[in-house]
């Protein structure tokens, strides 16, 4: 029997896409109610929908994603994942999906089927015209009391990228630009060139990887 009641299931849109369910959801029945194809996150109970990427996020997106998942499976660091994939935040009411996500072979986050549960150790957005505030102040606070070792977001629509890496106090600060890129504190010998993430179309992906030493 389905946890969503006759009168309150949701329509379905297309093939594996419904609407909003028009109410509040226990984290369970969103967990039951998300399809394949929607675009949702869970917030104290509230579902928010997300937009459909524009072509310019969606080309940023899984680029980022394939330069972060060929780095880390060459140097043998963990897993990448996205966009599509849901992580359940620990200490906190929230469902996200984010852009890019790392999980390193050390960490405590739990790989499930469906899910990731815990915190990734990093994590990247894309910024939307939809989601500027989720990604610069919603998110950024959701991460960092989850304990996400290292947040970047890049703001194509405003030419800013940032990264924020947690301290001891856990506590974000700002990762330093130098020399027009951004290191990684989490990955060792990955960075980003500010350069790259604003051009109009991404760089050869081949090309990165050789300058990130990834043969």
């Amino acid at each position: 029997m389905s946890i969503l009641q006759p009168s309150v299931r949701p329509k379905v849109v297309s093939d594996d896409v419904q609407s909003h369910p028009g109410r509040k959801m226990t984290e369970r029945e969103f967990l039951a109610w998300i399809a394949l194809k929607t675009r949702a996150e869970w917030i104290d109970g509230e579902v928010e929908m997300m937009a459909a990427d524009s072509l310019d996020h969606s080309t940023y997106g899984w680029w980022l994603l394939a330069l972060v998942k060929e780095f880390v499976e060459r140097h043998r660091l963990g897993s990448a994942y996205g966009p599509n994939v849901l992580v359940r935040l620990p200490r906190r009411k929230r469902i996200r999906m984010p852009d890019v996500v790392f999980i390193a072979s050390d960490s405590s986050a739990v790989e499930h089927p469906t899910r990731i549960e815990g915190s990734p150790d990093l994590i990247m957005e894309v910024v939307s015209p939809d989601s500027i505030v989720r990604d610069w102040h919603d998110k950024y606070v959701d991460f960092e009391r989850a304990g996400v070792r290292e947040y970047w977001v890049v703001d194509r629509i405003r030419h800013r990228v940032e990264a924020f890496a947690l301290g001891r106090d856990g506590k974000y600060r700002a990762i330093a630009e130098a020399d027009g890129r951004i290191e990684s504190t989490v990955l060792k010998g990955f960075y980003l060139r500010i350069e790259w993430l604003l051009a109009p179309r991404p760089p050869e992906l081949l090309k990165i990887l050789r300058e990130l030493g990834v043969k």
